[in-house]
């Protein structure tokens, strides 16, 4: 289970080797995404809080990335953190998500990316549930939700 030392380390000393790697153009995603996704996962924008039902969402599935359909989350580590944005406590695997210091708008955060395709998911921060407490804050835009 991840800690957040853990995720302060991946940031300094580098991410887990992905299971595989996606790469397209920028003129590619834009041919796949609706001009939203393209915003929110190759251009690093956030989505308004609240905007999504996805939020409100506990069924038992999946959530893969929307651009390469990598599994990211699971549901089971799903949980309401009244931030107005999907939010979870672990990655399905280590080396599925990427760490990146994130100095924006004045403030130090860590977002996450999706390490299969590098794209921009959200951040993630150290006041979520126990065990691990961590809490992925993660644009629904960037997520499509697998049934089982």
């Amino acid at each position: 289970m991840l800690k957040w030392n853990d995720i302060i380390r991946f940031t300094v000393n580098g991410n887990p080797t992905p299971p595989k790697r996606v790469e397209k153009s920028l003129e590619e995603w834009k041919k796949i995404l609706t001009t939203e996704e393209f915003e929110i996962t190759r251009l690093k924008g956030t989505e308004r809080a609240h905007s999504s039902d996805m939020c409100g969402l506990f069924e038992p599935g999946k959530y893969a990335c929307k651009c390469c359909k990598t599994p990211l989350f699971d549901a089971s580590v799903k949980f309401e953190s009244g931030t107005g944005w999907p939010s979870f406590t672990q990655p399905i695997e280590e080396n599925v998500v990427a760490y990146h210091k994130d100095t924006s708008f004045g403030m130090i955060r860590v977002e996450v990316l999706c390490n299969v395709c590098d794209s921009h998911l959200g951040h993630i921060f150290p006041d979520g549930p126990e065990p691990s407490g961590l809490r992925y804050c993660v644009n629904a835009l960037s997520l499509e939700k697998i049934e089982e």
